[in-house]
């Protein structure tokens, strides 16, 4: 079961090395420090909506105003390589709690709650994830936490698919897949509320009352923000005030005719809307602080999924639109000129972990570890036990969490088929030097990227000649692309076909 595990996560150029590697740390798993045997942390899982890797100043974005967020970086460890294996919401939010693909649990794209109104009866679609996969926070309830949603969910609006029932014993937010910025009408008890006042501080004000009541316990709270999600104003005053006359950068602005002044308009209210999380968090940390909480809870720090402004020519995520004066020739006929991708910027996450009881703190992991990889993480440091049949496609990272030099994966693998709006099958795959994209729907789009040498993905080598090395580069990222699809019960295996190599290879 290894094995297979790991041949789907490597390339055959780092196999033999993260092969060592991984039974390395799979042996050091057995080998924890006492003080961590003994003693299971509380938990605070906090889940950011859209915000990208770069949207943190931690990761080097010079105007990310995110002091909380990197001192909660300094004081843990900081995983720059992070992702979220598809780029939209729901299928993501679904392999974070199962550790599954969203295509081998039903949901490939976002839950689009507007199709309610499109059906004969008006009912919402059923469409959600069903309770008969097992999420992490059962096992952490069944393990003695007391668990907790606030925020997001967006799996399911039916009473069938509710978070209660599927390991959270408490839950106050909302189950479609959107709210406003601002006087949210929230879940709570059971009761449809309205709410005064900023999505973000109204929803952290419950995290703090959750922590509170729970002091005396051992818990497992998941904070899902609404918050970078487009529409991102209004911001609070504080948070909207240093980017007013800010000169607001784009990373491609020589992007042939890209909407400039759009771009700086996005950039500019995304990056109030993150410095509101920002603000948020430091409430958060000092209430852990005052609870004398802080040295045995473990606080997570995460997105979705990524997100682009103006990179690429684009904005949005993995359902993007041109971001362009006027959209390209041939996407007339696209619902807003959209442009489907599994670029890094829609694909990375910003992750940052603190334990002060067990993770040495300004340490820095290159490992690209996923949603994927919480399930088994959570249950590992919960000291919980998953059922016998359950199906993990993660892995455990509580030996990275414990060393810094454990290099638990370097490649990545994604994949997004869209339900609504455009139509794309995409499956992506890099080995960290490399990326490959393939687009089973449309051929057309299949992308091949220097990472090294392009890290923003502005020039597809299929559109030129290949080197020997590339060639060869490209093939074996086919054929893993093709196990990996074998091996999950891709349901888009049956339509794969190989892809010459331009060059008549």
């Amino acid at each position: 079961m290894f094995l297979t595990k790991c041949f789907a996560r490597c390339s055959p150029l780092v196999f033999t090395v993260l092969l060592t590697s991984a039974c390395t740390a799979a042996q050091a798993s057995t080998e924890v420090p006492n003080q961590v045997q003994n003693s299971t942390p509380n938990i605070v899982f906090i889940y950011t909506d859209d915000q990208a890797a770069w949207a943190l100043g931690r990761n080097g974005e010079s105007q990310a105003i995110t002091p909380n967020l990197d001192k909660l970086a300094a004081e843990g460890m900081y995983f720059p390589n992070a992702y979220a294996n598809t780029p939209v919401c729901s299928p993501a939010r679904a392999s974070l709690l199962t550790s599954q693909y969203g295509y081998e649990l039903g949901i490939d794209d976002w839950i689009n709650d507007n199709l309610k109104s499109k059906t004969l009866t008006g009912h919402q679609p059923d469409l959600g994830l069903d309770p008969k996969y097992e999420t992490w926070p059962e096992v952490l309830e069944r393990s003695g936490y007391r668990t907790g949603l606030i925020g997001k969910w967006h799996l399911g609006e039916l009473p069938k698919y509710h978070p209660t029932k599927h390991g959270y014993q408490e839950f106050v937010g909302f189950v479609e897949g959107g709210t406003s910025p601002e006087n949210p009408v929230l879940e709570v008890e059971g009761k449809t509320t309205p709410h005064k006042g900023l999505t973000t501080d109204i929803l952290t004000d419950y995290a703090i009352e959750f922590l509170g009541k729970h002091q005396g316990e051992k818990f497992a709270l998941s904070l899902h923000l609404r918050a970078p999600h487009y529409p991102f104003a209004p911001a609070s005053p504080q948070d909207e005030a240093p980017f007013k006359d800010m000169a607001i950068e784009v990373p491609h602005p020589d992007y042939p005719d890209l909407n400039i002044e759009r771009a700086h308009k996005l950039k500019r209210e995304y990056l109030a809307s993150v410095k509101g999380i920002d603000r948020n968090i430091g409430r958060l940390m000092d209430t852990l602080d005052e609870l004398n909480l802080r040295s045995n809870t473990l606080v997570i720090f995460t997105s979705d999924h990524g997100y682009t402004i103006g990179q690429n020519g684009i904005w949005h995520k993995g359902n993007g639109f041109w971001l362009l004066n006027k959209p390209p020739a041939g996407t007339d006929n696209v619902p807003r000129g959209q442009r489907p991708n599994l670029y890094d910027t829609t694909v990375k996450v910003p992750l940052i972990v603190r334990w002060p009881d067990a993770i040495e703190a300004g340490t820095v992991n290159p490992s690209t570890m996923s949603n994927l990889d919480w399930f088994p993480t959570l249950v590992s440091i919960a000291n919980g036990k998953a059922s016998d049949d359950n199906v993990i496609r993660g892995q455990d990272y509580l030996p990275a969490f414990l060393d810094k030099t454990k290099v638990l994966s370097t490649d990545y693998y994604g994949a997004y088929t869209t339900q609504h709006q455009s139509l794309t099958q995409m499956r992506m795959y890099s080995d960290g030097a490399y990326k490959l994209v393939r687009d089973f729907k449309n051929p057309e789009r299949n992308e091949f990227y220097d990472l090294k040498q392009d890290p923003l993905e502005t020039t597809n080598l299929l559109k030129q000649a290949l080197s020997k090395e590339q060639r060869s580069i490209l093939k074996a990222h086919d054929q893993i692309i093709h196990s990996k699809m074998r091996e999950t019960n891709d349901p888009v295996l049956t339509q794969y076909t190989a892809i010459e190599v331009r060059q008549g290879n």
